[in-house]
C-alpha cells in the first residue's frame, strides 16, 4: 500500500504560519539551486526570454499557466533557473506544479518536502476530475502561476504522444469562471543531459541547454466558439488541448531547427575508378511521402 497524500492538498488549502514560513524557505532554497545549475555550471541559451518574464510580471489577478515537454525528472524546476533570483525567491510569485504521487510522494520526508516547494500531488490515471486538478483549479481562479506537463510522464524515448485533457479542463474551467488564463509554451531541450533518465542519476555539468519560449496561445476566441456551438465540457477539453498541443510542437520544431547538426564521419579516401563508357540519361523519379497519423 502506498503513501497516505490524503492531508497534503488540504494543508496546501490552509497552510498556516509556520508552513508558509517553511515553504518560503524550501521554495528559495531550491530555486537558487537550480539557477545555479542551469546557468552557471551548464551552458543555456534562451530564446525570448522576455515572454517568460512578462508572464511572471503579469498584473494582479490574472491567471499564469505554463505547458512544456518532460524530458527529465529535473524540468521541474530546472527550467524556472533562468528567471531571475528575485522572482525565485518569492513564494507568492512561483508556480505550482502537478507531480505524480507515486514518484514524489511516497513517504513522510518526501511528501512534506514538494508539498513545501509548491508541488501537488496528482494520481496518474485518476482521470481530469481529481483533487489535484480542482486544486489547480481553484490557483488560477485566483490569478496564480501553475505548470503541468501536458504528455503526463517523462518522455524518455520523446515520442509523439498525445496530451492529457486535464490541461483542457484548466484552460476551459478557469474561462468558465471568468478568469481566462494567459497560456504560455515552453520547449527545452538537453535537460536530460544534465539529469539524465538512467543511472546513476545524478547531476552532469558543462551540459549545453536551450529553451525555447512561445507566445501567449490565443484560447478565447476558440472557447467563445466551442460556447457558442453547445459543445460538451468532454469536447471542449478535447479541442483545447489540441490546440495546445499543436502550438507546443510548433515551437518544438522551431527549437530543434537551431539545434547544431550532428557531425559527419569523413569518407575514407577510394582508389580512382576506371573511365566508364558514357550512359543514356535517366531521370529519377520521386515518390510522396503519406504523412504519419498524430499518436
Amino acid at each position: 500500500m502506498g503513501y497516505d497524500i490524503g492531508w497534503i492538498i488540504p494543508r496546501l488549502r490552509n497552510p498556516g504560519r509556520l508552513w508558509t514560513c517553511a515553504s518560503s524557505i524550501t521554495v528559495a532554497v531550491v530555486g537558487l539551486f537550480s539557477k545555479i545549475i542551469i546557468e552557471f555550471l551548464n551552458k543555456t541559451t534562451v530564446h525570448n526570454r522576455e515572454a517568460l518574464a512578462r508572464a511572471v510580471r503579469r498584473p494582479p489577478g490574472v491567471p499564469l499557466l505554463t505547458v512544456s515537454n518532460h524530458h527529465s525528472c529535473f524540468d521541474d524546476p530546472g527550467l524556472w533557473g533562468v528567471l531571475e533570483a528575485r522572482t525565485l525567491m518569492s513564494r507568492a510569485r512561483m508556480r505550482w506544479a502537478l507531480a505524480a504521487h507515486d514518484i514524489c510522494f511516497t513517504n513522510a520526508l518526501h511528501a512534506c518536502f514538494f508539498a513545501l516547494g509548491k508541488c501537488v500531488p496528482v494520481v496518474r490515471g485518476a482521470g481530469v476530475h481529481q483533487p489535484a486538478m480542482d486544486f489547480c483549479v481553484e490557483r488560477l481562479a485566483l490569478g496564480e502561476w501553475v505548470h503541468i506537463f501536458p504528455e503526463g510522464r517523462v518522455n524518455v524515448d520523446k515520442e509523439n504522444i498525445r496530451f492529457k485533457w486535464g490541461v483542457g479542463r484548466l484552460v476551459a474551467e478557469s474561462w468558465a469562471r471568468g478568469r481566462t488564463p494567459l497560456v504560455l509554451p515552453v520547449w527545452h531541450e538537453g535537460l536530460d543531459r544534465v539529469l539524465p533518465n538512467v543511472e546513476p542519476y545524478r547531476l552532469r555539468l558543462r551540459k549545453r541547454l536551450q529553451l525555447r519560449v512561445g507566445e501567449p496561445i490565443a484560447l478565447a476566441p476558440l472557447l467563445h466558439r466551442l460556447h457558442s456551438a453547445n459543445a460538451s465540457e468532454e469536447e471542449t477539453r478535447r479541442v483545447v488541448t489540441e490546440r495546445i498541443q499543436l502550438e507546443l510542437h510548433r515551437l518544438r520544431d522551431a527549437a530543434r531547427a537551431l539545434l547544431p547538426a550532428a557531425p559527419t564521419a569523413l569518407a575514407a579516401p577510394t582508389a580512382l575508378a576506371a573511365p566508364t563508357a558514357p550512359t543514356a540519361p535517366t531521370t529519377r523519379l520521386c515518390n510522396g511521402t503519406e504523412r504519419e497519423k498524430d499518436a
